[in-house]
């Protein structure tokens, strides 16, 4: 199947996995978990999946998502910026992922506001054994 098939670049979306953990640098923040959203924008070059239809030749998001729980509810971090980075190469560590982006909100972090967030991307050069 070849690369420019226009059904081979997939986007998988992990929206609103609510997860807590420490977030801040307020003592109250470093003392008490919080909530956060993660939202995740995957793309990555499915044309074996869809050849195949086999579950091997898929990206795996269950596993990513497994990571990105873990992650979160496991560390402490004193910037959003920072455990958004740190999602996102989570994410781009899986060699299948081309592109790929990372919203953190941290709801209530602002009065008057629903939530703050931080949003970083990355992709990555795509290689021809990437697209056969």
């Amino acid at each position: 199947m070849p690369h420019n098939d226009p059904y081979s670049l997939a986007t998988i979306r992990i929206k609103n996995l609510r997860l807590r953990t420490f977030i801040g640098i307020k003592e109250d923040e470093i003392q008490n978990r919080q909530d956060v959203v993660v939202n995740a924008v995957i793309r990555y070059a499915a044309n074996r999946a869809v050849q195949f239809n086999r579950i091997e030749e898929a990206l795996n998001y269950r596993t990513i998502t497994k990571k990105l729980i873990s992650h979160v509810e496991e560390g402490r971090f004193a910037l959003l910026e920072r455990l958004t980075k740190e999602l996102l190469e989570i994410i781009m560590e899986q060699e299948q992922v081309l592109a790929a982006e990372v919203e953190v909100d941290k709801p209530h972090a602002l009065r008057f506001s629903d939530s703050v967030s931080v949003t970083l991307g990355a992709k990555r050069e795509v290689s021809e054994k990437q697209t056969q």
